[in-house]
């Protein structure tokens, strides 16, 4: 599977793949993203370090589409899917490949800072809703400098369910004092959209994402966008209606 590079286009920022005339509108009072694949590019260090577990615990070399399957739900459940007796090396050794790595593979998308920057002076809450554990999606907020706009984290230490259930986008939400109803989700996996609709969320797609547009879109969503920067004008038109 080829993963999708990260586009630095910024051309039609607007709405891309779904009509908005033909969905409902919306009052949307605070804005939710997923982190891996919608804030931050961190999917191809997060491939090479489960490629580099499943090789050094298991000597197998599987594909990046048998790798990614399971991304954007919690580490260990992926590392049981893999090998449930060897989980918790599998999970060490990830760690370990990840750890060293990460400061220099990890970057933020195109437009990430000025997006979240704009939606700050819009007067939006902006919070990440992430199936990763707590420290590491601390690092790649800070080693992006993304933390700085981000007002609430969720993340899978904060749930006892996690993505594509409901419950952390209902935590989130819980926390902004609002309903999840409220809130919109963007996210690049099928596993977001799922749980986007669960709570009640607008969903949005993150196309710019790994994941082909046919599996991210999968499980119905109400808006989708080739660029975050269309977001704001998708809000604009959600909160006008």
């Amino acid at each position: 599977m080829e993963m999708r590079a990260a586009s630095n286009s910024s051309s039609n920022p607007a709405v891309e793949a779904m009509d908005l005339a033909s969905r409902p509108r919306r009052s949307v009072k605070a804005v939710l993203f997923d982190l891996d694949g919608t804030l931050i590019d961190s999917i191809p260090l997060i491939v090479a370090s489960l490629r580099h577990a499943m090789s050094t615990v298991l000597a197998v070399d599987l594909s990046d589409e048998q790798l990614m399957r399971n991304i954007g739900t919690p580490l260990v459940k992926q590392m049981r899917e893999f090998s449930p007796e060897h989980a918790d090396e599998l999970l060490r050794v990830y760690r370990e490949h990840n750890a060293i790595h990460h400061d220099t593979w990890v970057n933020e998308y195109p437009m990430t800072s000025e997006t979240l920057l704009a939606l700050k002076a819009m007067g939006y809450p902006v919070g990440v809703v992430t199936s990763k554990a707590g420290e590491g999606a601390r690092r790649g907020l800070a080693v992006t400098g993304l933390d700085q706009y981000i007002d609430i984290l969720v993340t899978c230490d904060d749930t006892d369910r996690h993505k594509p259930e409901p419950d952390p986008l209902y935590l989130a939400a819980e926390r902004f004092g609002l309903k999840a109803t409220e809130c919109v989700y963007v996210g690049d996996s099928e596993f977001d959209m799922m749980a986007a609709k669960a709570a009640g969320a607008v969903s949005i797609a993150a196309l710019w994402g790994p994941f082909p547009d046919e599996t991210v879109l999968g499980p119905g969503v109400d808006h989708a966008l080739e660029t975050i920067t269309g977001l704001l004008p998708l809000l604009d038109a959600l909160n006008k209606g």
